[in-house]
């Protein structure tokens, strides 16, 4: 594998997941007032789904939206008309990814990530086609934050507008939304970075909620990007990164 002029190789036994196990109840990050996931056993006259009730197996209803239950990766299907859904868009799985951390710039009483920012972070990513973004601080409650109502940092919509004109396909990130929590409906950061409705991206995607250990450290990695296959919008997924190093 080549990054500029050098051979690269895969560290497959040091994987970084970086998704967000998705569990019953509040022990997840929630945003949008959505419902928590719920996982409840099957139950059909003297049939139920649970072994500790007596039952032969297990067997699971569960409830959830991917959008406010947990690492998601979306499609323009999101902000489309027609239905267009994750599971048509993406069909490659492995791309070079730049990881940058980030704090948001204070504008007002919101939380900024600029164009300046973005541009700062990414250096050269012509031999990328993923950005991943990890905003700062970094705790680990980020694991089951509450994100509702609560106003949490965003792009500009000029900074994805710029990742797009260098050919990044999918943006990953730990917040809960590329756009404000509440900008009237309007979306801007996502409208740029999927240049819809002008030119639809299709092949492009946003991967929101997802968590970067402190232990990976800033640079280029092979990403596995992991979807169910959902006919929506949207799906569950886990994103995870490789670690490169320059081969013998």
């Amino acid at each position: 594998m080549m990054i500029t002029d050098r051979m690269q190789q895969v560290h497959w036994n040091a994987p970084i997941d970086i998704s967000l196990p998705l569990q019953r109840g509040s022990n997840n990050p929630n945003a949008f007032h959505i419902a928590d996931p719920q996982m409840e056993p099957f139950r059909m006259g003297d049939f139920v789904g649970k072994v500790a009730e007596g039952g032969p197996c297990n067997v699971e209803q569960i409830s959830f939206s991917p959008h406010g239950n947990g690492t998601h990766t979306e499609c323009v299907g999101h902000i489309a008309h027609e239905r267009i859904t994750i599971n048509q868009c993406l069909k490659r799985f492995h791309f070079m990814a730049r990881l940058i951390s980030i704090t948001p710039k204070q504008v007002g009483t919101d939380q900024v990530i600029t164009v300046e920012q973005l541009q700062a972070g990414c250096g050269d990513i012509s031999a990328c086609e993923a950005v991943v973004v990890r905003t700062l601080p970094n705790h680990g409650e980020k694991r089951s934050r509450r994100y509702s109502g609560s106003n949490p940092a965003y792009f500009e919509a000029t900074a994805l507008d710029w990742l797009q004109q260098q050919g990044i396909l999918h943006l990953l990130t730990d917040l809960p939304s590329v756009d404000r929590e509440d900008d009237g409906g309007v979306l801007s950061a996502h409208h740029a970075f999927w240049q819809h409705p002008q030119q639809s991206r299709r092949d492009a995607t946003i991967t929101e909620l997802i968590f970067v250990p402190d232990t990976a450290a800033d640079g280029v990695y092979l990403l596995n990007l992991m979807i169910a296959a959902f006919e929506s919008d949207a799906s569950p997924s886990k994103p995870v990164l490789y670690p490169l190093y320059l081969s013998q």
